[in-house]
């Protein structure tokens, strides 16, 4: 009986923690076009790991790295849905030092799913998952 529970417990916290091993994504075409949006409209943009754009002030963001990503598995029940971590990078286009913020796929404890950077306001809409995921952002104005 005891050696029943324990292959169950370990049965759910695999579950729990695993992830695919997706190899790494090819670089986006759309990648490379400036994120242009007319004013007061967002724009979504998609990036892969170690991607990044040129906005329509000329500046790049870069999705430099996925940092941590304790989410529920698909298909699994979990009693906690988990949060994922990206790490950004704003470059302006005319000089001046980059800036980088983490941004979360969950709000919860204060984490932040949204950054400014400059003009611009990020936010992380979705995350793919696997150890390379695609982010799915939305820039617009601040």
């Amino acid at each position: 009986m005891i050696r029943i529970a324990t292959l169950l417990a370990l049965a759910l916290l695999t579950g729990c923690a695993s992830a695919s091993q997706d190899p790494a994504p090819a670089a986006s075409p759309a990648a490379d076009a400036p994120a242009q949006a007319a004013a007061g409209e967002a724009r979504i943009l998609t990036l892969g790991v170690g991607e990044s754009a040129a906005l329509a002030d000329g500046s790049r963001l870069t999705y430099r790295q996925l940092v941590d990503d304790s989410r529920c598995a698909p298909d699994v029940q979990c009693v906690w849905a988990g949060d994922a971590e990206i790490l950004l990078r704003w470059q302006p286009a005319k000089g001046g030092g980059a800036s980088e913020a983490s941004l979360h796929t969950s709000p919860l404890q204060g984490r932040q799913t949204e950054a400014v950077f400059g003009p611009h306001r990020v936010h992380l809409e979705t995350l793919e998952r696997g150890v390379a995921p695609k982010a799915t952002l939305r820039i617009s104005g601040h």
